[in-house]
């Protein structure tokens, strides 16, 4: 990264086949903000629509192409792009994070960096304020915070469009979480984090890549971030049925004592119980080993540089 004491933001960008997309963005970001910016472009694997250092120097803008060696997914390739970056920091830079489709708009980071400057603050995240999407997504969406809140204690509603000052991002990249979701990892790392409402625009070109499967997936790993809080209300939801059931199969047996009972109800009702209170206790042992798993499974700082094929660098040349 250009040490240069003109660059003070650093603007980290994963893409995954959006050549078209990206190159519009570029050029949007040298108009907004001008060139005293440093982009991190990272190449998530792109086999058909691969970004190199044209596109960097099409905009006049310094920066770096950071090609991956396989697709390792959203969430990694910002890992990777803040890992390098956080190698290259002063304590005066910025960074911002923002996808490269065009829904996280240039104009709005004014905004961000501008609540960015309080010293009370550490990390400024975009709260979506008008969604361009379907009204199906935007009602799995409602659903999907709903069960964040109550599995994980946690409210997340902000996505991976943020800025963060040096001391943030080395933080987080010191984070496992971070490799798994960008906003859970911005939520358990205890920083001072506020929100900024931003609409959110149409994308500049091509289709989105995430589909249902890989929503559900990525709203999953959100609640991975917070596996023991999630682990903990399950345990408790599990132990409230089976004492329900208990407390339900001790008055079904007083009710036969005293003859209340109709033939057959008893050995139904007492079954019925007796199947809840194994059941709930077969999911909290599940669930404690899973959790187990997931979280030992993890290491504390990933190698950043095994994932990475080339770097290739632009000192904000325009080519012809």
């Amino acid at each position: 990264m250009n040490a240069s004491n003109a660059i003070s933001l650093v603007i980290v960008i994963p893409v995954f086949e959006d050549f078209e997309a990206s190159n519009r963005l570029l050029k949007e970001l040298r108009r907004e903000l001008g060139s005293d910016i440093y982009i991190v472009l990272v190449d998530d694997g792109s086999m058909n629509q691969p970004v190199g250092i044209t596109s960097l120097q099409s905009a006049s803008l310094n920066g770096v192409v950071i090609k991956l060696k396989r697709n390792v997914g959203h969430q990694r390739a910002i890992a990777i792009g803040l890992s390098y970056t956080a190698d290259r920091l002063q304590a005066a830079h910025r960074v911002v994070v923002m996808d490269a489709d065009g829904e996280d708009l240039p104009k709005t980071i004014p905004a961000l960096l501008s609540l960015l400057d309080h010293p009370d603050v550490d990390v400024v995240v975009a709260q979506r304020r008008r969604r361009v999407e379907t009204l199906s997504f935007r009602a799995f969406y409602a659903i999907y915070k709903w069960m964040f809140k109550l599995l994980s204690g946690q409210s997340i509603n902000f996505g991976n469009f943020m800025a963060l000052k040096s001391h943030a991002v080395k933080r987080m990249v010191a984070m496992q979480e971070l490799w798994i979701h960008v906003a859970g990892c911005a939520l358990s790392s205890k920083l001072r984090i506020t929100t900024c409402p931003l609409d959110r625009g149409p994308r500049y070109a091509g289709q989105s890549k995430m589909n249902f499967v890989s929503l559900a997936l990525h709203g999953f790993k959100g609640l991975m971030v917070f596996a023991e809080d999630v682990l903990v209300r399950v345990g408790i939801a599990c132990t409230f049925v089976a004492l329900l059931s208990i407390v339900g199969s001790v008055v079904a047996i007083v009710l036969k004592l005293f003859n209340y009972a109709t033939p057959g109800w008893f050995s139904v009702a007492l079954g019925i119980l007796l199947l809840v209170f194994l059941q709930t206790g077969a999911l909290t042992l599940m669930t404690l080993m899973l959790t187990g798993v997931v979280r030992g499974g993890l290491v504390a700082k990933m190698a950043y540089h095994d994932f990475i094929d080339t770097f290739s660098h632009s000192n904000g040349h325009a080519t012809a």
